[in-house]
């Protein structure tokens, strides 16, 4: 924390604010006690000017395009880690030792199942009901099933149902993928790898042996660390909201998963293989580029630009690479590759877009890897929230943990009629 305050001067009267100071990153002036002492609260939609608690997760510098996990950028983790060991870094602050890593993964497969009856909890739901309709439902009804670990006041409760969300995750998803397509369901397979089990039940059939194709696991696992936490987003900052009544972490992680499904958060990658679909062929580009310059026209670049990062995405470049891999791996020709790596070329070179920042994010490369896997687009926000779980856990632990946390309670700007008398509806 610094010695630095500035200096705010209102109403004719002059206050000093403490000007904190983070590990990195920019200075925050704190405003905690602004309304006491001047009657005035601040205006921010958006919060994109509000720090909105204190974390030690995530870091992330837009304008240089970092992203940082307890410190350990994220291109380096997605190369040579794999999602169990950021899981784990993400919980506890430390990347683990081989023991603990190995103790940390065996727990977490001993928390796969599902209870039988949720089974049947799933029968409910129309067949063609979005993924993400299902996942809101069924982790939302996890606190009727596990009420050894509701209790937020105690640190074993809270360990194990952060264990049981991580790990249940997969095998709701991979369910809600199976009811949709009228398949059984697969039991987990507590041999494989958290990666490796999630696609054998997503892909896998009773009546044959699943063969885990090792640059599928590996791209998925690498999309799974990608997605694992992003700093306050709009889903996280639900899941710290929700958890600031002191209601129970399947209650708040529902709600992150419900805030995710929103079009403007969690469905970009969707949206952006849609659009590719659209342009078709690389030949097709230069028109559509000129499309989307154009004010005027409803077309859109999706999967450029972002709300935090005015550079390229770091998380983008592991896509990049990714792609070719699960390509040649599956014998994939699709144009659409080809089609992304020129419009990205283009776009990138053109005045207009590089004026307004608009680089490739995370999104523009994920919806095409996992098209190529045989995902449906319906399933790609699915596998966000399932990949986001670990980030929403481990950030609703750290404010359940802070002694200062007290319950979120935003204020307005009030622009409706001021005080007024009721008038009995015979003389209106």
């Amino acid at each position: 924390m610094a010695d630095k305050s500035a200096t705010l001067t209102y109403d004719n009267k002059t206050i000093e604010l403490p000007v904190l100071e983070g590990s990195v990153g920019p200075e925050v002036i704190d405003i905690r006690k602004l309304y006491g002492q001047t009657g005035a609260f601040t205006y921010d939609p958006g919060y994109k000017s509000t720090g909105s608690c204190e974390s030690a997760l995530t870091y992330i510098d837009g304008d240089e395009g970092i992203l940082l996990h307890r410190g350990y950028p994220i291109g380096q983790l997605a190369e040579q880690s794999n999602f169990m060991e950021v899981s784990y870094l993400l919980l506890n602050g430390e990347l683990p030792s081989k023991t603990e890593l190995d103790d940390f993964s065996y727990t977490i497969s001993r928390h796969t199942m599902l209870h039988e009856q949720l089974s049947t909890f799933y029968r409910g739901f129309r067949r063609d009901a979005h993924p993400m309709a299902i996942m809101c439902g069924v982790v939302g009804a996890l606190s009727a099933f596990y009420h050894d670990s509701t209790d937020i006041s105690d640190p074993e409760q809270r360990k194990i149902a952060s264990h049981r969300l991580i790990a249940k995750m997969p095998t709701i998803a991979a369910m809600a993928y199976k009811y949709s397509v009228g398949q059984p369901f697969l039991y987990p397979d507590n041999s494989l790898s958290y990666t490796g089990n999630f696609l054998r039940m997503t892909f896998g059939v009773p009546a044959e042996q699943y063969e885990v194709v090792p640059a599928v696991e590996k791209a998925m696992d690498r999309i799974f660390i990608l997605h694992a936490d992003h700093e306050q987003n709009a889903s996280t900052s639900t899941v710290r909201l929700a958890g600031s009544s002191g209601a129970n972490p399947f209650a708040c992680i529902a709600a992150g998963i419900a805030c995710l499904w929103g079009p403007a958060h969690g469905s970009a990658n969707e949206a952006a293989l849609n659009m590719l679909r659209e342009i078709g062929t690389p030949d097709k580009i230069p028109h559509y580029i000129e499309r989307a310059k154009d004010k005027n026209d409803p077309f859109r670049l999706m999967g450029f630009g972002h709300r935090v990062y005015k550079n390229y995405d770091p998380r983008a470049t592991v896509m990049q690479k990714t792609v070719r891999e699960v390509f040649d791996a599956l014998k994939v020709n699709d144009p659409l590759f080809e089609t992304a790596l020129r419009l990205e070329e283009m776009a990138l070179s053109d005045d207009y877009f590089k004026e307004k920042k608009l680089f490739p994010n995370v999104d523009f490369y994920s919806g095409v890897i996992l098209s190529a896997i045989g995902f449906p687009t319906t399933m790609f926000t699915a596998l966000f929230a399932l990949a986001r779980t670990v980030g929403w856990v481990a950030q609703w632990n750290e404010m359940i943990s802070d002694p200062g946390q007290v319950i979120g309670r935003p204020r307005q700007l009030y622009t409706g009629p001021t005080a007024r008398d009721y008038v009995p509806v015979e003389k209106r």
